[in-house]
């Protein structure tokens, strides 16, 4: 038999190598710009993806550089295309095909974005021109906060979990605000801090945390509003109250993070809450009540090893209410929930979301697309579940699991601030956004099932 080790190759042989072995152009037809990471992906990375991809950040690795950037391109191009599922970064699971979209501070990529980072890993990743590079980003440093100079922070009392430990759920001991008046607060933020650096990194112990304040006899002094104020790889978490609702810290409490859920993360951890606010001037005063919607049940049974299991739950609306978010809640066997709002026979899908219990996601409704319900409006929540194998945060799916605390547990909840409305409140608000949105006699409007009424349907029934 004749080897063919050391025989020369072909003209046409070597061609087609060089031809194969060179990286594709990112550009996709005779004449098109080539997508570069100077010049294409930098920006993207920027809006989207170095808040928490940047040193001493929550992330496992920094992604502000093109040094930094280029191992992890294959990577990039399979998550970011993942999109609404498990699994996809940004981590951000609303779904774009169906329900509200107006969302503040929207993490999705846009279809655009995605292909841009195809077809610029498909192409080798190419650096591109150094001076198409946009200006770094400025972020806080450490000791530091986003929403910007506090007036005030509260720094809770540490806490630790060994690397195999138990999950906890408990009181935490309370500590003194400093605040001697009572100020009303029109931005937060939350941060868990490790106690031997100013980051916790990826490394969390806090599930979730909500906190209280409390007087000398432990009584609570706050209202009690307070959206979840601290969940599992939010950090840092910040909130934007609407300034005409601002929250109440009274003089002279302490602050007490009395429901706290811990859990191990691999390795030995000792961290602490910290929470900052910002005040409205001295004499302000709310002229907006806030409410908290928060509607689930308990009746949950997940059988084993199953994908595809559906539940539902129901509340019924006792006032009229504009919703601020929607915030899905599951536990590990949960992968996607939708909301839906039931008026006069009418049925509205507000929302759905693909779920992932390590990245609990809150989406706040733009103000012109807030969901402005009136009473006797049901909302209709839908959970899906998979309980096999293929859902990564399975510990194992030959167990049954029902309503629990634990993340092996599960819950099946909506949460979802509201302003509580008057009837003439209920009314006004609907003009308004029938001004603004230039609505018709009778058009409707996602989420609004009365917004294109001049008048409430029990009161042109009244009238006739």
């Amino acid at each position: 038999m004749t080897s063919n080790r050391n025989r020369p190759l072909s003209v046409a042989c070597v061609l087609a190598l060089l031809l194969f072995a060179a990286p594709l152009s990112a550009a996709t037809a005779a004449g098109e710009e080539a997508v570069t990471f100077a010049k294409h992906v930098a920006p993207i990375l920027q809006a989207n993806c170095q808040s928490c991809h940047r040193p001493n950040s929550m992330a496992p690795m920094s992604l502000m550089t093109y040094e930094e950037v280029r191992p992890w391109a294959r990577s990039i191009k399979y998550r970011t295309g993942l999109r609404n599922r498990m699994g996809v970064m940004p981590p951000w699971f609303l779904e774009k095909n169906v329900g509200i979209q107006a969302i503040k501070d929207d993490l999705a990529l846009t279809e655009e974005e995605i292909a841009t980072i195809a077809a610029w890993v498909d192409a080798g990743a190419p650096r591109g021109n150094p001076e198409d590079l946009p200006p770094p980003l400025a972020f806080a440093g450490p000791g530091e906060w986003e929403m910007g100079e506090p007036d005030l922070v509260v720094v809770g009392p540490s806490a630790s979990r060994a690397a195999d430990d138990p999950d906890w759920w408990g009181a935490l001991p309370p500590v003194d605000t400093g605040l001697t008046e009572d100020r009303y607060v029109k931005a937060m933020q939350v941060k868990e801090v490790g106690d031997n650096t100013r980051t916790i990194g990826g490394r969390f112990i806090y599930h979730h945390a909500f906190f209280a304040l409390i007087d000398e006899e432990g009584e609570r002094r706050d209202n009690g509003d307070w959206p979840t104020i601290h969940d599992l790889r939010n950090n840092p978490r910040g909130f934007s109250f609407d300034p005409d609702a601002g929250r109440l810290v009274p003089g002279n409490t302490k602050l007490q993070w009395n429901n706290v859920h811990l859990h191990s993360n691999g390795e030995d951890t000792t961290a602490h809450l910290e929470v900052a606010f910002q005040f409205h001037p001295r004499g302000y005063e709310p002229t907006k009540k806030i409410g908290r919607i928060g509607f689930g049940t308990a009746e949950i049974d997940v059988l084993p090893n199953r994908d595809g299991q559906v539940r539902h739950f129901y509340q019924t609306l006792q006032d009229n209410v504009k919703l601020t978010m929607f915030a899905p809640h599951m536990h590990a066997a949960g992968v996607r929930m939708c909301m839906e709002a039931i008026w006069a026979g009418r049925v509205e899908t507000l929302n759905c979301a693909g779920y992932d219990h390590n990245w609990l996601r809150y989406y706040r409704y733009e103000d012109d697309a807030a969901p402005l319900l009136p009473k006797g409006t049901i909302l209709h929540g839908i959970g899906y579940f998979d309980s096999t194998a293929a859902n990564p945060n399975i510990v194992d799916p030959r167990n049954w699991t029902g309503f629990g605390h634990r993340a092996i547990d599960n819950m099946l909840l909506v949460i979802a601030p509201a302003f509580i409305l008057t009837d003439e409140e209920f009314a006004a608000e609907m003009a308004e956004r029938r001004r603004r949105l230039d609505l018709a006699e009778g058009e409707t409007v996602l989420g609004c099932p009365l917004c294109g009424f001049e008048e409430l349907p029990e009161q042109r029934a009244n009238n006739q």
